[in-house]
Formats: structure tokens, C-alpha cells, sequence
């Protein structure tokens, strides 16, 4: 059974005032949701409709708000348990799972053509690098863009959660997020793995995006020992994990320190905080139950706990619903930050004209999704608009 290490927790008096329009009640299992009121309105398809502003009024945001509305998040180390843990505990509270954002996601495109098949073809600056390339050879040159690709895909991922979370009312669970991404940067910093200006341009690229983003309400810390998660990387035994420099105890530990003594403390500020040692894993249904106690509504003036999701009317939430469903291509323009003294984040004019166009040849990439006969689709002559809205793939990582 698992053991509760902490809740980081901070209940306000009773007498809280709370808008009508907040999201109020507690998260409820699948036992405790059966006896609920009748479902909601259905899920509106945020993915192929756009929501205009004539329809804030026609079809209320917060209509398909639940006790269950809300963003969860499962941080951990590397081979603690996370994803089959967040997908169990997805299931039972019936969120939405979104597996760890990864590059599989960048580098497979919307009809199942892999670009890294490509790398013969391109410069050697413009050469696929995904975690299987870090972990065997993290001094590359690539290693820092490998970093601000993986940050990218996670800011993408986030945004598509909260679309969904606004847009049907369904709760939803991530396997880490963008907000804990820092924690890899430090590690690879500490090990020489990316320079100072790397380093710095990663902080400029975090400022600049994520306060375009809701905090989780709820982030569920797997605890494993360092000795542990070696134990368990063995065990699993992944080649490239395996034979890799890069985990060894002390890139480790530097995450482990970072996770707990910056990103969870910085994170319970306006988030609920769940900590459980999951040296021997432990069961979903006693973190459900635990879950189930927590109250999510304390929020004053004099304490900013849950503060990103204290809206005053429907209005309001449904401009936060446009933001994430309709506006995503503006959003991701946050994540273009200049910067040129950084060598190994620069890539040569003829090398980046060469890629281009290689990749804008590639199967599935001449054309905009739904527009390339040579790959099945059809009735091009009665298509009216182009795709509603760039959504990334949820694809687990492949295991080589």
C-alpha cells in the first residue's frame, strides 16, 4: 500500500466567498460519480469547430463543468511507475490521459511517415535527435535542441489539455508536464550536457510561454530513491537506457533536487500537492481515496491557491476556452524567442534551406492534413476550409 509521505495543503477559513462560475466541487471515483445527476451536454468537437464569439452565449462553457473538471498532473523520476499509474488513475476518475509529450510526437507526422527516416538526406545540423540519441550520446551538438524540441512538444500538449478541459468539461491527467521540464535542463547543465547560453536561452524561451497556461489544480509526486530508480532501469532493461552515460547517481540526484526543493515547492503555492513513496508502487484506489478528501475550493484574496482557475462569469471562462481551442497557432508563437549567441541553437542559412526542402516533400508534408491525394484523401474539389486547429498526436514514446 502506498504510504502518504505529505500533502501540501493549505485550507482557508470556512467563510471563503467563491464565484458561481468557479469550479468547486471535489473529485469523485468512478463509485462516487455513479450516483451523480444526469450526464452533462455533450463534448463540443473543439478539435473541427471553432468557437466563435456569438457562441459564448449559445453554448456555455461551463455547462459541461463537473467535480471532475480538473487538471492532474504525475510527476516522478525516470522508471518509477508514472504512465502505468496515471492511466489507471485516469481510468478510475475518468479524465483524459495524455502519455509524457515526447518527440515521436515531432517527428512522426499526421499520416504515420516518420521524418527521421529522412536523416541520410539532411545536414548533419539538421539531423533528427530524440531522447534515444541523448541518452547514448548527450555531448552532441544536437543536445540543446533536443531540450527546447522537448519543452516545445510539452507547451504544445498543455495547451491541447486545456482545450479539451474547457471544451467538453472532461478532467484530464498528464504523465509530467511542461511546467516540470526544467528539471531536465538543470540535470543536463550539471553534467555539461548543454552550455550556459543553452541554459539561459531556455529560460528566456520558459518565460516568454508559460504564463500563457493554467497551473494543474493536483500534482501526484511518485518518491523513488536514485538507488531504486537505477534498480529499476536495469531491470526493464531498455538498450539505450542501459548503456547510457547519462544515468548515473549524480544526474539523478541534481533532478531529484530539483523536482523536490524547486518545482514541487514552487508548484504547491497554487496547486495541491500529493507525495507518496513509490519504492514498491502502491495501489490507485488508496491515492483515489485520498484524492477524494481534498477540497478544491479554498481560495481568498490572501491566498492564490488555485488562482488560475478563479473566473467571476461563463464569459469569462468561454474567452479561456477560445484562447486554448481556437488560438493555439498564436500561443506556440510564444515559443519563438530570438537569440544568436547561442552556436549550437543556430543553424546554417543553406542547411535550413535544405531542409526545408527535403521535409516539405516528404509524405504527408506537401500539402496541409486532409489535402494529399497521393496518400488517400479525397474529395479535395468540395473542401471549403483548411484544418480548424494543429492538435498534437498522443503517442507513446516507441521503446527501440
Amino acid at each position: 500500500m502506498a504510504s502518504l509521505i505529505r500533502i501540501t495543503f493549505t485550507r482557508m477559513l470556512n467563510n471563503a466567498k467563491t464565484s458561481n462560475m468557479e469550479i468547486i466541487r471535489n473529485i469523485s471515483g468512478k463509485t462516487m460519480r455513479a450516483t451523480l445527476p444526469a450526464p452533462k451536454p455533450k463534448p463540443y468537437d473543439y478539435n473541427n469547430k471553432s468557437y466563435p464569439t456569438y457562441k459564448f452565449f449559445l453554448d456555455r462553457t461551463t455547462s459541461r463543468f463537473t467535480e471532475n473538471t480538473k487538471v492532474i498532473v504525475v510527476e516522478g523520476p525516470l522508471a518509477a511507475g508514472k504512465s502505468k499509474f496515471a492511466k489507471e488513475l485516469a481510468d478510475e476518475l475518468e479524465m483524459k490521459y495524455y502519455p509524457e509529450a515526447n518527440l515521436d510526437m515531432w517527428y512522426i507526422n499526421d499520416y504515420g511517415f516518420d521524418t527521421r527516416t529522412l536523416d541520410d538526406q539532411l545536414p548533419e545540423s539538421c539531423k533528427s535527435f530524440d531522447v534515444n540519441n541523448f541518452m547514448l550520446n548527450p555531448k552532441h551538438r544536437l543536445t540543446a535542441q533536443f531540450q527546447v524540441k522537448q519543452y516545445a512538444v510539452k507547451f504544445s500538449q498543455y495547451i491541447d489539455a486545456l482545450a479539451h478541459l474547457l471544451s467538453t468539461g472532461q478532467g484530464v491527467i498528464l504523465d509530467r508536464c511542461v511546467y516540470s521540464d526544467f528539471v531536465f535542463v538543470e540535470a543536463m547543465y550539471s553534467q555539461g550536457y548543454i552550455s550556459k547560453g543553452a541554459r539561459s536561452f531556455y529560460y528566456d524561451l520558459r518565460k516568454s510561454s508559460i504564463g500563457e497556461l493554467l497551473r494543474p489544480h493536483l500534482i501526484i509526486y511518485l518518491d523513488v530513491p536514485v538507488g531504486k530508480v537505477l534498480e529499476n532501469v536495469k531491470n526493464r532493461n531498455i538498450p539505450y537506457e542501459c548503456n547510457s552515460p547519462v544515468l548515473n547517481a549524480q544526474y539523478l540526484t541534481t533532478m531529484e533536487q530539483f523536482y523536490k526543493q524547486k518545482y514541487l515547492k514552487e508548484m504547491s503555492v497554487r496547486s495541491e500537492l500529493l507525495v507518496y513513496d513509490w519504492t514498491n508502487e502502491g495501489e490507485t484506489e488508496v491515492i483515489v481515496e485520498d484524492i477524494e478528501r481534498m477540497k478544491f475550493e479554498n481560495y481568498d484574496d490572501q491566498n492564490p491557491k488555485f488562482e488560475d482557475w478563479m473566473e467571476g462569469s461563463d464569459e469569462a471562462w468561454a474567452l479561456l476556452r477560445q484562447k486554448y481551442s481556437d488560438t493555439k497557432g498564436s500561443l506556440m508563437y510564444f515559443l519563438n524567442v530570438p537569440r544568436y549567441d547561442v552556436p549550437e541553437l543556430i543553424t546554417d542559412a543553406d542547411d535550413s534551406k535544405e531542409y526545408r526542402d527535403i521535409m516539405n516533400n516528404a509524405p504527408g508534408n506537401e500539402y496541409v492534413k486532409g489535402y494529399n491525394a497521393s496518400l488517400g484523401d479525397g474529395s479535395l474539389w468540395f473542401k471549403t476550409k483548411l484544418p480548424h486547429r494543429e492538435t498534437l498526436p498522443l503517442r507513446e514514446r516507441r521503446i527501440f
